[in-house]
């Protein structure tokens, strides 16, 4: 093992404070990416397993559990990647809808920090707004993560 700094590695709860903002990367939803998730779940609603469907939204829907699914993939690759320790409690709302060709990104927003009792681990709460390419808030969620400490 070399002394060299590892790229992609996610935050310790010391370097996060409460009010810090962050902007994820962008991923546009795919056909497959649809496929995929319908298959691999057993969401088999007709809204996306039928593309004669006359549904209210215009387009190729992804279920919202894709959305946001992909934008906590893009967080666990980036922010809490090898600092995650749980996932402790997700409060989502579904704004808008997300078609095929849709880019979504997020805005994350930390409200809080608390260092609990043992073993340099903390609460770290943050409000995330999922955006599309045209800056509409499609998800918004509130998430409790328990994330690791820096050794000292």
């Amino acid at each position: 093992m070399s002394n060299h700094p590892t790229l992609g590695l996610g935050f310790y709860w010391q370097d996060l404070k409460e009010g810090q903002v962050f902007q994820t990367i962008r991923r546009t939803i795919t056909e497959t990416d649809i496929v995929n998730l319908i298959s691999c779940t057993g969401m088999l609603e007709v809204i996306f397993i039928d593309t004669t469907y006359d549904g209210a939204i215009q387009g190729r829907p992804a279920p919202g559990a894709l959305t946001y699914g992909i934008i906590e993939g893009i967080l666990m690759q980036t922010m809490v990647q090898g600092t995650g320790l749980a996932l402790l409690e997700v409060h989502k709302k579904m704004l808008a809808p997300v078609v095929a060709g849709d880019t979504v990104w997020a805005e994350v927003t930390i409200t809080g920090v608390k260092p609990t009792s043992k073993k340099n681990r903390a609460v770290v709460s943050s409000h995330v707004d999922v955006k599309n390419q045209r800056g509409e808030v499609v998800i918004s969620y509130d998430v409790k993560r328990m994330l690791a400490g820096r050794d000292e």
